[in-house]
């Protein structure tokens, strides 16, 4: 299919709330093709639609030997389209985020430690799944974006913000921060 441009922190269609999906169709198919060709790309970990100036509620994600995560685990290739979450207990990690939308740049993000996720897959079917750790990180992170909330939205200290080669000077050397 086709990589698209990802849309930077400032854009207003990342400010908004986005629509639901209601038809699950050839539309819908190449959406998300593109999506994972833009994830791709850009070596992601993750993608909401809202980031390529589609106002939807769908996410993709997916973790395989990343080298912008490098100690994360694995996570499944996953559709999530009108994603519905629910935090599983009250402990929080707090995590080095970045975001295709804010290149370069990383925060200490605190965000639930376990959740269940529910939504449809691609041909509409229900599912769900409870996570923990990083996948669950992502999966917060990228339903921020149906919501319009971008990742420094929730740091609660922006001294733990800023670019990745002023946090981590080892990166200059092509080291990864952790995560």
């Amino acid at each position: 299919m086709a990589v698209k441009e990802v849309l930077r922190m400032g854009h207003p269609v990342l400010a908004g709330v986005a629509e639901p999906v209601v038809r699950f169709d050839d539309e819908l198919r190449a959406l998300v093709a593109d999506m994972f060709d833009t994830m791709a790309a850009c070596k992601g970990a993750g993608l909401a639609a809202p980031q390529i100036g589609v106002p939807l509620r769908l996410v993709i994600f997916e973790v395989e030997a990343n080298p912008r995560y490098p100690d994360a685990g694995d996570v499944p290739q996953t559709i999530l389209i009108n994603p519905e979450l629910e935090p599983l207990g009250d402990d929080r990690l707090e995590s080095w985020e970045g975001c295709l939308s804010l290149p370069g740049m990383r925060g200490l993000v605190p965000r639930y430690a376990r959740l269940r996720y529910r939504g449809l897959d691609l041909a509409g079917q229900p599912f769900e799944r409870e996570v923990e750790g990083f996948h669950a990180i992502v999966v917060q992170h990228e339903c921020d974006h149906l919501d319009g909330v971008l990742y420094p939205q929730r740091i609660r200290d922006l001294r733990d913000f800023g670019f990745e080669q002023a946090l981590f000077p080892r990166l200059s050397s092509g080291a990864e921060p952790d995560q």
